[in-house]
């Protein structure tokens, strides 16, 4: 079974990232208040991203990639610009 990388909308509008094996028991777990207290706390959550891997390293990586973006980098990956997503990585850069 692959890896994913997740990104949820927390009530509150921040986002959430996470990996799994199986995001809907995940999204499910993480809904009943049993995940993280960060999201407990924040309940409802809508699954906004998702994104396979073929190993728990691989899912690892990115998701630690991911947690270090601003939110405007993420919102850019959440909705597929992927022309804001790479001016956003330039910006950071420049």
């Amino acid at each position: 079974m692959p890896w994913h990388i997740y990104i949820l909308q927390c009530s509150d509008n921040t986002l959430y990232t996470g990996h799994t094996q199986d995001i809907q028991n995940r999204l499910n777990i993480h809904n009943k208040g049993q995940g993280p207290a960060y999201t407990a706390a924040r309940r409802p959550l809508l699954l906004v991203y998702s994104e396979p891997h073929p190993s728990k390293k691989s899912a690892l990586r990115r998701e630690k990639q991911i947690k270090k973006w601003t939110r405007a980098k993420k919102q850019a990956l959440i909705t597929g610009n992927m022309n804001k997503l790479h001016q956003l990585a330039k910006r950071r850069h420049s």
